[in-house]
C-alpha cells in the first residue's frame, strides 16, 4: 500500500530574545526615557507645585503605571507576538485593537524623529561653537529656532539622518542592535545627566531653583480664593497621568513587542519595578538640570517664573539656549553636552517605536527583519515630511487649527493611546480575566506580590482614570470648556 507523500514542514522562525533580564530592563527603560522626561516632566512639575506634582506622579507610576506595563509585557511574552497580532491570538474578536495599537507608533515615529532632527541640529551648532565660541547664533534663540523649523529642507534633512540611525540599529536585530546600543547609550545618558545636574547645583544662586522644584508647594492646589481646590487637584492628577503615559511608553505597542522577546524564566514584576525606578530617576534628574537654571534666568531677566517654565517645547529650544548664553565661554560646551544627552534619550525612544512597527510587519507578513526595516524606513521618511514642513512651506495647512506635528501628537497621545489602554484593561479585566496575566507572571517568579492591587486596578480603577485622561486631553487639545492642563 502506497502512502501519500507528507507535506513539507515549513520551519517557524525562532523569535528573537533578550540575552537576559538586565538587557530587557535596559531596553524598556531606554524606551521610557525620552523627550517626555527631559522637557515635559520638568515644566509640568514646575507648573503644578514642584514636589507636590512629583509625589502625585510617583503614586500613579507605582499603581496605574505598574498595572498597564505589567499587562502589556505579559501579553507580549504570553503570545510571542507584537501588538498587531497579539490581541487576536488571545481573542479573535479583539484583533482590531491590535491594528489600532499599531497605528500609534506608525504615526508617532515620523514626528518624533523630526524633533530628534531638531536636537541633532542644536547639538551640531553647539559643537561648532565649542571650536569658535564667538560665533553664537543663539543670541536670538527664538529667531534661530523659528528660522530653522520653517526652512524648506533642513528640518526634513536632519530628521532623515535621525531615522537612518534608528534603522541601522533595528536592522542589526534585538541582541546585536537594540541591546548593544542600549548598553552604550544608557550609561552615557546617566553619566551626562548626573554630571550636568551636579554642575547646575554648584552654580551660585541655584538653591532657590532647586527648592522651587523639589519642595511641595501646596499653593498649586488652591483656587483663586486661596482655599483648597478640587479642580486644581484634578488638573494635577490628570497632568501627572498624561505625563505617565508619555513617559512610560504605555499603549504604544512597545512593551508588548519588547515583552515578546522576554525569556519565560525572567520576573515581569521585578523588571517593571526597576524600569519605573530608572524612568522616574531620570525624570527627576532632568528637572535638576533644567528647573534651577531656568528659575535663575527668570529672576535675572524679570520674567514671571510661571511663564518661563510653561514654555512647552520652547523651554528646550529657546529658553535653555538663552540660559546657556549666560554661561559665557562654557555655555557652548554645556549646550553641546546637554543636546547630546537629549539626542541619546530621543534615539533610544525612537528605536523602540521603530521596532514596534518593524516587529508588526514581520509578524503579520512573515517578512525578514532587514526587509521590514527597509520598508518602514520609507514609510516613516514619507510621513515625516508633513511634520518637517508643517512650520514652513506647509504652515498654512492646520488640521483642527494645529500644525501637523501638534495634530499627530494630539491624535496619538491624547486620543488613541488612552482608548487603547481603556480597551486593553476591559479586555484583560473582563474577557480573558486577570488570572491569565497572573499565570504568565508566575512563570518567572514564585508569587505575584501585587496580585490584589493589580486585579482591582485593571478591572475597576484603571479604566475610569484613563477615561478621565481621555476626556480631559480632548477638552484641552480642542479648547473645549476652557479646560487647560
Amino acid at each position: 500500500m502506497n502512502t501519500p507523500p507528507s507535506s513539507p514542514v515549513v520551519p517557524v522562525p525562532k523569535r528573537a530574545s533578550w540575552s537576559g533580564q538586565l538587557a530587557f530592563i535596559l531596553a524598556a527603560a531606554a524606551s521610557a526615557i525620552g523627550l517626555g522626561n527631559l522637557w515635559r516632566f520638568p515644566y509640568l512639575a514646575a507648573q503644578y507645585g514642584g514636589g507636590t506634582f512629583i509625589v502625585v506622579y510617583l503614586a500613579l507610576v507605582v499603581t496605574l503605571g505598574f498595572t498597564l506595563m505589567v499587562t502589556e509585557i505579559a501579553i507580549g511574552r504570553m503570545t510571542q507576538q507584537s501588538q498587531l497580532t497579539a490581541y487576536s491570538k488571545l481573542h479573535r474578536g479583539f484583533g482590531p485593537l491590535g491594528l489600532l495599537a499599531t497605528i500609534i507608533p506608525v504615526v508617532i515615529v515620523p514626528y518624533y524623529c523630526v524633533i530628534g532632527g531638531w536636537v541633532l541640529k542644536y547639538f551640531w551648532t553647539y559643537a561648532k561653537m565649542v571650536a569658535n565660541p564667538s560665533a553664537n547664533p543663539f543670541a536670538d534663540a527664538g529667531g534661530f529656532f523659528g528660522g530653522f523649523i520653517s526652512a524648506p529642507f533642513a528640518p526634513f534633512g536632519y530628521g532623515l539622518v535621525f531615522i537612518l540611525v534608528c534603522a541601522l540599529v533595528i536592522a542589526l536585530g534585538v541582541k546585536h542592535g537594540i541591546e548593544k546600543s542600549n548598553l552604550v547609550l544608557m550609561p552615557l545618558l546617566f553619566v551626562m545627566a548626573i554630571g550636568i545636574s551636579i554642575y547646575v547645583m554648584c552654580l551660585p544662586g541655584s538653591g532657590e531653583g532647586i527648592k522651587y522644584y523639589l519642595v511641595p508647594n501646596m499653593d498649586a492646589l488652591r483656587g483663586a480664593n486661596g482655599s483648597f481646590s478640587v479642580a486644581q487637584l484634578a488638573r494635577t492628577v490628570l497632568g501627572a497621568m498624561g505625563q505617565m503615559f508619555y513617559s512610560l511608553s504605555l499603549a504604544m505597542g512597545i512593551m508588548i513587542t519588547y515583552g515578546s522577546y522576554m525569556r519565560k524564566g525572567d520576573s515581569i514584576e521585578k523588571s517593571v519595578r526597576r524600569i519605573e525606578i530608572f524612568d522616574t530617576l531620570i525624570a527627576i534628574v532632568a528637572g535638576m538640570m533644567i528647573i534651577p537654571v531656568v528659575y535663575m534666568f527668570a529672576m535675572k531677566t524679570g520674567t514671571p517664573v510661571h511663564d518661563a517654565m510653561n514654555a512647552g517645547p520652547g523651554l528646550m529650544f529657546i529658553t535653555l539656549p538663552k540660559v546657556f548664553a549666560d554661561f559665557g565661554r562654557t555655555g557652548a560646551l554645556v549646550g553641546a553636552v546637554f543636546f547630546l544627552l537629549v539626542a541619546f534619550a530621543a534615539l533610544t525612544s525612537a528605536i523602540s517605536l521603530y521596532e514596534a512597527c518593524v516587529a508588526s510587519v514581520c509578524d503579520l507578513l512573515g517578512m525578514k527583519r532587514r526587509n521590514a526595516t527597509f520598508f518602514m524606513f520609507f514609510v516613516i521618511a514619507f510621513l515625516s515630511i508633513f511634520s518637517a514642513l508643517g512650520f514652513g512651506v506647509w504652515g498654512k495647512m492646520t488640521p483642527f487649527g494645529m500644525d501637523f506635528l501638534t495634530f499627530f501628537d494630539f491624535v496619538t497621545n491624547s486620543v488613541l493611546m488612552p482608548i487603547v489602554a481603556i480597551v486593553t484593561c476591559v479586555f484583560v479585566g473582563w474577557v480573558i480575566k486577570p488570572k491569565a496575566i497572573e499565570d504568565e507572571i508566575l512563570k518567572g517568579e514564585p508569587k505575584f506580590a501585587a496580585r490584589g492591587l493589580y486585579n482591582v486596578m485593571v478591572k475597576y480603577v484603571a479604566p475610569v482614570l484613563i477615561a478621565a485622561v481621555l476626556v480631559s486631553e480632548i477638552c484641552r487639545g480642542l479648547g473645549l470648556f476652557g479646560w487647560k492642563i
